[in-house]
């Protein structure tokens, strides 16, 4: 699914109302009839609906949507944000339209003491602000949305929260915002619903799908993405009859330090399952018998050093490369690294210690092989690109970095999002809260390994690699619970993951 900013959507709008072509007062009651259709499956007429309705556009689909649920027998209630200023296009024509119905009571607000009494059951529909806001929100407007949010009623959002920027927040006063419990989005999530520190605002987001036209959207250039699983089943490799381990690739992974063990253990079980027709595993002395009794099906190559990474087999064998879990730091294990970018000709995925040693030597950034995956969490990013303002800043970030060293930077959280060097990014649909458990990382670092191994390109093994890790770890929720879930239990269900994937296709 492609992504587009709150400006491109407004341009998507308009291409749709003049090539479709559509009024722009019907493609809003298409849009409305969408959510109003939601409510209907949510809630019940015993419930009172209270439609906080803005002077534009967002505000024109509230209005839209009373009309339509007192049709339906729901008693509605509208409050219009009044400026003093008479009301134009569609909401005008809505507001008409409520009044010529006659089953709506209509409020204006002008001031905060107007501000109507709300009983606990009453349902409240945000339609004050919607995705073309530019600045925050002050004066009456962010005296209503406090007084909002200070309720604790059920607050479902119209296409956005009220005060919500659609992409950076930075400048945003986030006690002017609402804070949904359900926002309905109209055919494409807003890019800032992809974002921790806006989840408070978002709630759980609902994407309904309003005909906005498939040219227009198919024309306008894009850099986002959002992975699906028939984008994930397109990419995958194809296995014939005769194909056997030696063409599913050999991969290495360099792995493990003293009391790090299980971080070499999970990402090898991952690979494995992932595909890998060969995998050996480098680990220090004190490991080949660890790594060699939990996972039997992998190869093990011995490190000279007893408890550290120190030197790495010759490379020509290898497809792919993995390093990084479970490392360590010290100060042998940063010379074998460094000389390992000298040396490595195939594609690498650098995760966990790895990262933290190439952040306290930035200059072997240069070294990177093509084809470099890295796969940091938050932390480990700042360390390798510096503070970020938030979460759009930090995609920002992500891309330039991308670009500069022509690599694939995998920004791990609840939507991982995967920067590529042609300056595209594609988030993740898949995964849940249990997955932040120790060892989750490690065994990512195995899937995107094992993906490589098998010829995929490096951004189409990043982003199917994550979109399989999460699906993996939706099927071990529900088997587990999110509370109970291991990385074990992910690695687990990977087969699973292939098997629903494979159906897409």
């Amino acid at each position: 699914m492609k992504l587009f900013t709150t400006k491109q959507i407004a341009a998507i709008d308009k291409y749709t109302i003049e090539n479709e072509p559509i009024a722009d007062i019907d493609l809003m009651e298409r849009a409305s009839l969408q959510m109003t259709n939601w409510i209907v499956q949510q809630f019940s007429t015993e419930e009172r609906l209270l439609f906080f309705a803005g002077p534009g556009n967002n505000g024109g689909d509230a209005l839209a949507m009373a009309r339509q649920l007192a049709d339906l027998d729901y008693q509605c209630e509208v409050y219009l944000l009044d400026f003093r200023k008479a009301l134009k296009g569609s909401p005008e024509i809505n507001y008409e339209r409520l009044e010529e119905q006659g089953k709506v009571k209509l409020n204006r607000l002008r001031a905060e003491d107007e501000f109507p009494e709300i009983a606990e059951s009453d349902v409240l529909i945000d339609g004050l602000f919607g995705s073309g806001l530019s600045r925050p929100l002050e004066g009456l407007p962010a005296q209503l949305v406090q007084k909002i949010n200070q309720l604790l009623n059920v607050v479902v959002a119209v296409d956005i929260p009220s005060g919500l920027m659609g992409e950076g927040n930075a400048g945003n006063n986030m006690e002017n915002i609402i804070r949904a419990d359900y926002t309905l989005t109209l055919q494409f999530p807003k890019i800032s619903f992809l974002f921790p520190e806006n989840e408070q605002f978002v709630g759980q987001w609902e994407v309904l799908p309003i005909g906005l036209h498939p040219d227009g959207i198919n024309e306008t250039p894009s850099a986002y993405s959002f992975a699906e699983a028939k984008d994930i089943a397109a990419c995958m490799p194809v296995r014939t009859k005769f194909d056997h381990k030696g063409t599913f690739g050999h991969a290495l992974l360099i792995a493990g330090s003293y009391g790090k063990m299980g971080a070499a253990v999970l990402a090898s079980k991952a690979c494995l399952r992932a595909g890998a027709g060969l995998l050996t595993a480098h680990v220090p002395h004190m490991g080949s018998t660890i790594i060699q009794t939990a996972v039997p099906e992998a190869m093990a190559s011995i490190d000279q050093h007893d408890s550290m990474f120190t030197s790495f087999p010759d490379l020509a064998p290898y497809a792919a490369i993995g390093i990084g879990p479970g490392l360590g730091l010290k100060k042998n294990s940063c010379r074998a690294l460094c000389d390992l970018f000298d040396q490595a000709k195939v594609p690498m995925v650098i995760d966990a210690d790895a990262l933290n040693i190439l952040a306290e030597n930035k200059a072997w950034l240069e070294k990177l092989p093509e084809g470099a995956v890295l796969t940091p969490h938050p932390g480990e990013f700042r360390r390798l690109v510096g503070k970020t303002t938030d979460s759009y800043h930090a995609i920002q970030q992500q891309m330039a970095f991308a670009k500069k060293y022509n690599c694939v930077v995998v920004l791990k959280g609840a939507h991982t999002s995967v920067a590529a060097p042609d300056g595209t990014l594609c988030w993740n649909s898949t995964g849940n809260s249990g997955m932040g458990t120790a060892g989750s990382g490690d065994a990512l670092t195995g899937v995107i390994l094992g993906l490589l191994a098998q010829g995929m390109t490096s951004f189409d093994a990043a982003v199917a690699g994550v979109y399989l890790h999460g699906l993996a770890g939706d099927l071990a929720a529900k088997k587990r619970s999110e509370f109970s879930l291991l990385a074990g239990d992910i690695i687990e269900m990977l087969g699973k993951a292939f098997l629903k994937i494979q159906k897409e296709s």
